[in-house]
């Protein structure tokens, strides 16, 4: 879905593998270049619920273009990869049934749009990409393909698309159902709802159907552009896509999702998989499982790269970090956290009694993550509802990682081997103070550790670097071709491939 005269590249450089060469030592260049994304959400805080109340937080400006476009300048001067942006299509409500907590504390309440957001963010900034959630259980894949493609157009290139097959009971019934679809059925209609897409996407444009031939009269050449006719359990879709080949041909795929069918979803589909866990040592054995699921679809395991969330508090000194940790910690909410808790992982800690120890009176679920974090967090003795809200309520589900550069960097260092991660989606505090603070004190580290480019990489037409090129190198604009889609792309030259 692509012209391929957009840009005629010669064999993609391993961007993984070097961080830009011109600025750096031949050691350091032999070290893998880490992925830093910004993580962050329309609304007034994202995972640390409460802290829209400190004096230098600017979430509840989100409504304003002015902060988006702002963030986006800074975490171009930081060499980010992309700001990602989650999104929600309902409520929080599971915890006291209720709500009322989610509105008390603005726990993801009041949530704009994040495809809106895009356009005036990638109108001020030349190469950080975009991430965008959305839910293809509750849209239509013939629209979606439409505002995808079209958000890859005016960004040049620069646009992901993390899909969510959305997990809050609230958001079923916004959409006309009574609950949810059932987990493992929500993944086998995610495997049809993206066959479709692919199928507008790569394969009902010839890559070169576009010729703005004057002499001729001719904008598209009509042989070039087929019918989809797709047929299925869920969707009848006849296309063709009504959007012309953007520059990637289809956004950056991204996915989440940690189960069986979340793992085998991502190892067909997904080009970047994001990843929350209390300790690398938890993260590492579902990274492991992923690889091993991609192997089995005929991928490059290691071609699946996966980003860890976690929230840094990083100042000059360690003394100063962790000042700040406890100035957030007075601020943020531990009611906002039960509240977010529950949305992630329907439990209700209104249930429990201020003295119940959840690894005792716990269901198995909530008594396993609990566990979990008893493990890292020794000091505690009693795991109650009030001190899991406390050890999430800054960051969610991951420890902070707090102190100097120097500090910071060390851990993330043994995150990055430990886990077999590729970097970071990096949430934040306060906003844009954390990710000010990462772009001032930690990125500059990372650099001289070889771990970080100094610059973006640059192309030889000139244009920006696309959302894949960030991961996989300059060239590579397109899907590999070990990825599952790839044998729907309709090259410039060629027969229309066959349509399953």
């Amino acid at each position: 879905m692509q012209n391929p005269a957009f840009f005629a590249a010669p064999e993609p450089t391993k961007v993984n593998d070097a961080p830009s060469p011109s600025a750096e030592s031949p050691a350091k260049a032999l070290k893998k270049r880490w992925i830093l994304n910004a993580f962050d959400m329309a609304s007034a805080g994202h995972v640390s619920p409460g802290l829209w109340k400190h004096p230098d937080d600017r979430s509840t400006t989100k409504h304003d273009l002015e902060y988006w476009i702002k963030l986006a300048e800074l975490l171009e001067r930081g060499k980010f990869n992309s700001v990602f942006i989650a999104d929600v299509l309902g409520c929080y409500s599971v915890y006291g049934n209720s709500l009322d907590a989610a509105t008390r504390t603005g726990a993801q309440w009041g949530v704009d749009d994040p495809m809106v957001i895009v356009s005036a963010m990638a109108a001020g900034t030349n190469n950080l990409s975009f991430g965008v959630t959305h839910s293809v259980t509750y849209d239509a894949p013939y629209a979606l393909a439409r505002r995808f493609s079209t958000l890859d157009h005016l960004t040049r290139g620069r646009v992901g698309f993390n899909l969510v097959t959305s997990y809050l009971d609230s958001a079923a019934r916004n959409f006309g159902l009574e609950q949810q679809i059932e987990h493992d059925e929500r993944y086998i209609r995610a495997h049809e709802y993206i066959e479709v897409l692919y199928k507008l996407w790569l394969s009902s444009w010839r890559e070169d159907a576009v010729v703005l031939d004057k002499e001729r009269d001719v904008y598209a050449e009509p042989d070039r552009i087929r019918k989809i006719h797709h047929k299925g359990k869920y969707f009848n879709v006849e296309g063709p896509s009504i959007v012309e080949p953007s520059p990637q041909g289809l956004p950056l795929l991204y996915q989440a999702g940690s189960s069986s069918s979340g793992l085998g979803f991502g190892a067909r589909h997904a080009e970047a998989v994001f990843m929350s866990g209390p300790s690398p040592q938890k993260i590492r054995s579902q990274v492991d499982a992923l690889r091993s699921a991609a192997a089995q679809e005929g991928r490059d395991p290691q071609s699946i790269k996966v980003l860890c969330q976690q929230l840094i508090i990083v100042d000059e000194t360690d003394e100063k970090a962790q000042a700040k940790l406890a100035e957030y910690e007075a601020l943020a909410s531990r009611e906002g956290a039960k509240v977010l808790f529950g949305g992630w992982l329907g439990q209700d800690l209104a249930e429990y009694g201020p003295d119940d120890d959840l690894r005792e009176v716990g269901p198995p679920p909530l008594a396993g993550v609990v566990r979990g974090f008893a493990a890292i967090y020794p000091e505690v003795t009693k795991w109650t509802a009030d001190a899991l809200a406390d050890k999430i309520k800054l960051g969610g589900m991951n420890k902070p990682v707090v102190g100097s550069a120097q500090i910071v960097a060390d851990k993330l260092e043994e995150f990055v081997e430990v886990a077999d991660i590729d970097g970071f989606n990096f949430a934040y505090a306060i906003t844009p103070g954390s990710f000010e603070d990462i772009v001032e004190y930690l990125v500059p580290e990372l650099q001289r550790r070889g771990v970080h480019w100094s610059d973006y990489p640059t192309r030889e037409d000139g244009k920006p670097l696309t959302a894949r090129e960030g991961l996989y190198g300059v060239g590579q604009e397109k899907l590999r071709d070990d990825h599952y889609a790839a044998k729907y792309r309709w090259k410039a030259g060629e027969e229309a491939p066959a349509l399953e």
